[in-house]
């Protein structure tokens, strides 16, 4: 059955399953309980590492099956060579991370290409909220209340690139979607995720 079809699986991790190339080494940086390892191995055949800093979620890793160790992204990853794996993915954890810049720099030095997702805040709905209600906004993608979201940067897809550019990192490639349907009409006003394909 093709990855499309499978309604079960995440969009996000779809479409992230379509980047990875069939056989690749991946290292999924903030990997939770490991669904999206999971589809990467029966799907594309990928020999997959998860780095994950909660306990829970590890437990449920290793009943999957999967190799993964407690770290914390913030302490960065010494342990990992240069260039150890085809893919590092940072999905949905890049925003939760204290210093941001210093875990991308190791993302990009460990991987060949970095795969990295974030719910973009410059979303209409974020947009209309902040404005009329003139509080923190709600929505699919920032589903939390200010003050229990383990989010603590609210970036969009304009300061991303902007952030990229600065950087002389190169884009390979841009996702921009909302619910499971891929934006392509000014994504920084009507995404409310983006995915992007990065490396040095």
């Amino acid at each position: 059955m093709a990855i499309e079809d499978q309604k079960y699986v995440r969009f996000d991790h779809r479409i992230i399953c379509k980047i990875i190339e069939h056989g690749s080494t991946v290292l999924d940086l903030g990997c939770g309980s490991g669904e999206l390892l999971v589809l990467l191995r029966e799907k594309k055949n990928a020999r997959g590492q998860g780095i994950e800093v909660n306990d829970h979620a590890i437990f449920q890793c290793v009943e999957k099956g999967l190799s993964v160790f407690h770290l914390d992204l913030d302490s960065g990853l010494s342990g990992y060579p240069d260039r150890a794996f085809d893919y590092v993915i940072l999905n949905q954890s890049l925003q939760e991370t204290l210093h941001v810049e210093v875990v991308l720099n190791e993302a990009l030095r460990v991987g060949r290409r970095v795969v990295v997702g974030f719910p973009n805040f410059a979303h209409i709905k974020a947009r209309v909220q902040l404005f009329f209600r003139g509080a923190t906004p709600v929505t699919n993608a920032l589903p939390h209340l200010w003050y229990n979201t383990p989010n603590l940067h609210f970036l969009t897809i304009s300061d991303f690139e902007t952030f990229v550019s600065a950087r002389n990192i190169n884009v390979l490639a841009r996702y921009f979607y909302t619910h499971d349907t891929q934006v392509i009409f000014m994504p920084n006003l009507f995404a409310m995720n983006a995915i992007f394909v990065i490396t040095r």
